[in-house]
C-alpha cells in the first residue's frame, strides 16, 4: 500500500518473511504514547477502552497529515520503520483536557476514550505526558456480547494475562498491521473504521493459532518483542 503503513505491509504482507527488526540505527528509542482516559468514578469498561485505544493508534497512522508531505510524516515514518513501540498511559481530570493539546488523535468508544500522540523519542516525552503513570490501575474483565458485524476485530490471546496498558499497546499493534496488510486507505480520525477487541475462549484461540501456523487463515498476528509482561515470541493478538 501507499502511505506510511506501507513499511508494515512490506514487513507482514503476503509472502513477507518473518524477521527479527533490529535496534534502530540511530539508537534512539522512538514510542507513540497511548493516553487512556480512567476516571475514578465512573471508571471506563475494559473492552471499549482497549477498542478506542486500537482505533486511535490506527487513525494517526491513515491520518492524512502522517503521509508524505504531511506535517506528521518523518515522526510516524521514523517510528513504523523500526519497532513500532507504544506506551500506555492513565490520565484523568485536567491531565486529560492537557494531553488534548498535544499532536494526536482521540476516539471515543462506548463511553471511553483514549488518545494516541505523535510519537518520538522516549526520552523527549512532554511533561505533561511523562508524569502520566499506568501501574496500579487495572479494569475487570467485562462481557461485550458479540462484534458489530463487518468491524475490523481484534481477538486478545486468553492463555495471557495482560494488564489494560499492555493490552492497549497490543491491540494497537494490531490494527495498524491490519490496516497495513489489508491497504487501508489514508483517511480523517472520523472515516477510520471503529475496531472491536474481544477475547476468545481457549479452544477457539487455539484452532484459530494452528490454521495461522499451517497458512490457511486470513488473520494476521501480533508477537511480542518481550520488554514487558510477556515471553518473547508469544502471540498477544490476532486480528482480521
Amino acid at each position: 500500500m501507499s502511505g506510511v503503513l506501507g513499511l508494515l505491509a512490506d514487513r507482514y504482507g503476503t509472502g513477507a518473511r518473518r524477521r527479527e527488526i533490529p535496534p534502530e540505527t540511530d539508537g534512539i528509542v522512538r514510542a507513540m504514547p497511548v493516553v487512556l482516559r480512567i476516571e475514578r468514578d465512573p471508571l471506563p469498561g475494559r473492552t471499549p477502552l482497549l477498542e478506542a485505544a486500537a482505533t486511535a493508534a490506527l487513525a494517526v497512522c491513515l491520518d492524512p497529515r502522517a503521509q508524505p508531505g504531511g506535517e506528521w510524516y518523518d515522526a510516524v515514518e521514523t517510528w513504523v520503520d523500526g519497532r513500532i513501540r507504544k506506551i500506555a498511559r492513565r490520565a484523568r481530570g485536567a491531565h486529560w483536557d492537557a494531553v488534548q493539546e498535544l499532536p494526536g488523535i482521540t476516539v471515543g468508544i462506548g463511553g471511553a476514550q483514549a488518545r494516541a500522540l505523535l510519537p518520538g523519542p522516549v526520552d523527549e516525552v512532554p511533561k505533561v505526558v511523562s508524569r502520566l503513570q499506568i501501574g496500579g490501575t487495572e479494569l475487570e474483565p467485562d462481557e461485550p456480547g458479540p462484534a458489530p458485524d463487518g468491524a475490523p476485530l481484534v481477538l486478545l490471546n486468553p492463555h495471557v494475562e495482560m494488564t489494560v496498558g499492555k493490552a492497549a499497546a497490543q491491540v494497537g499493534h494490531a490494527t495498524m498491521i491490519l490496516g497495513a496488510v489489508r491497504g487501508w486507505p489514508v483517511a480523517e480520525p472520523a472515516d477510520v473504521p471503529r475496531c472491536a477487541v474481544r477475547t476468545p475462549a481457549p479452544a477457539e484461540w487455539d484452532h484459530l493459532l494452528a490454521q495461522l501456523g499451517a497458512g490457511a487463515s486470513d488473520l494476521v498476528a501480533v508477537r511480542d518483542a518481550g520488554f514487558t509482561e510477556v515471553d518473547p515470541g508469544t502471540v498477544t493478538c490476532l486480528a482480521r
